[in-house]
């Protein structure tokens, strides 16, 4: 059976989401718990009631769209992505896979099929981590790798908590359904542009993700003295910003230059008090570092901070970890069931791993996971001009439809996990 996956009404409804927040160079400002992520939920919210879909949404600001199954007491399978952006973000990033699932959860439904166990379409909550850091907070909080409290007194440069821009959200859908935070679902997928130049430049359509490399992030706050800059002798200065020019090259030659795997970068520098005549009295900044071997972004993480460290005098240095997501692999069993769903369809595809962090990071450890790439043309990402082809789109919500319609209806009673999808910790397709 083909599921229903209508490939011009996904592309459409794209470019119409991509209208909220949209900026004229063609990219989009969709932050987080915004009016924007609010405008963007009203339309989804209709797409998917109007389809027959089930919402509801959980105290950290997940949204799920529900098509029921015959057995509510089964675990559901889940799929989707996010709908936030960064500040100068595309139309793609987070977007692609949360419609991508809900067209193929929707073509289910208009079908009339009831799958044996519910399937649910996840919006997960500050994907981006541009306006509240660190990235992928709503899942996870709902995996369990942060707490709720700790979620919502993460605080905005404006100095706006989560929590309170949550209750302001949440406050504008008053008959939304709340959930309960968290449950073990019996797999989940996310279908995603590649944010790399690998797949185009080996001209394949469809990426099936072995995993995700290793993640650590870090605020650094250096703090010195203010000073008049024509009066205070060179030697007696305590400059935050000559401290942190000093730490930022030691960090970018040592680390950055440890091997061609290595992605290290540092962002985000906000200076005090920012004035062309008073020697500089704090730099915060955030270190970003990234490895796909566990080993080495544990060694290379070791070294910010003992560069931050030793090179913090005269100045105080404050080194505070934000987050740490070890490099992960995605269940096997369900990367061959996206191959094998790919070929079914003529469809190339190539075992790829994803440089950059996703939701699925934190449902890996959870339940069966795996995620669909797709090209994104010159590889970009995070930039107005980020773009996939009209093909791509298609190529990718078929076979992830295709997948979703294989698991959600097993060949016989017998087979209840008819791919025998298995993971580490839970197999809860056995269920």
């Amino acid at each position: 059976m083909n599921p229903a996956v209508d490939t011009d009404r996904l592309w459409t409804r794209l470019m119409r989401l991509a209208e909220i927040g949209a900026l004229p160079a063609g990219g989009v400002n969709r932050q987080a718990l915004t009016e924007g992520e609010a405008a963007a939920w009203r339309l989804v919210l209709g797409w998917a009631t109007e389809g027959g879909l089930v919402p509801s949404v959980d105290p950290v600001g997940n949204l799920f769209l529900t098509l029921p199954g015959r057995d509510g007491s089964l675990p559901p399978i889940l799929a989707g992505s996010h709908l936030d952006t960064q500040p100068t973000g595309g139309k793609f990033d987070g977007a692609f896979g949360t419609l991508a699932a809900l067209e193929a959860v929707l073509g289910l439904a208009a079908d009339g099929c009831m799958p044996e166990r519910d399937l649910t379409v996840v919006a997960w909550m500050n994907e981006e981590g541009s306006r509240f850091a660190p990235s992928i907070m709503g899942s996870a909080t709902f995996a369990g790798a942060r707490s709720l409290e700790a979620t919502r007194a993460v605080r905005d440069a404006d100095g706006i908590s989560v929590g309170q821009a949550l209750d302001g959200l949440l406050s504008a859908f008053p008959d939304l359904p709340r959930r309960e935070l968290g449950f073990i679902p019996a797999c989940y997928l996310e279908a995603h542009i590649e944010q790399g130049p690998v797949l185009e430049q080996y001209g394949i359509p469809i990426g099936v993700v072995t995993g995700i490399q290793g993640k650590t992030t870090w605020a650094i706050t250096i703090t010195g003295e203010e000073g008049h800059a024509g009066t205070l002798a060179m030697a007696d200065r305590r400059d935050a910003l000559a401290t942190f020019a000093t730490m930022a090259h030691a960090m970018h030659s040592e680390i950055g230059g440890a091997g061609p795997a290595i992605k290290f970068t540092i962002g985000r520098v906000e200076l005090l008090p920012n004035a062309p005549s008073v020697v500089p009295a704090r730099v915060s900044f955030r270190v970003d570092l990234r490895h796909p071997d566990n080993a080495v972004l544990d060694a290379m993480g070791e070294r910010v901070e003992t560069l931050a460290r030793h090179h913090a005098a005269p100045c105080a240095v404050e080194i505070t970890r934000l987050s740490h997501a070890a490099s992960n692999a995605f269940d096997p069993t369900l990367r061959n069931v996206i191959e094998a769903a790919a070929s079914t369809r003529g469809i190339a595809s190539l075992p790829i791993l994803s440089a950059a962090g996703h939701d699925a990071r934190y449902l890996a450890p959870l339940c069966p996971s795996a995620m669909i790439f797709i090209p994104c043309c010159d590889g970009v990402s995070h930039a107005e001009h980020e773009w996939a082809e009209q093909v791509h789109v298609a190529a990718g919500a078929a076979v992830l439809g295709d997948v979703i319609r294989q698991l959600a209806f097993p060949t016989s009673p017998a087979h209840a996990n008819p791919h025998g999808v298995t993971s580490g910790r839970r197999t809860p397709l056995a269920q």
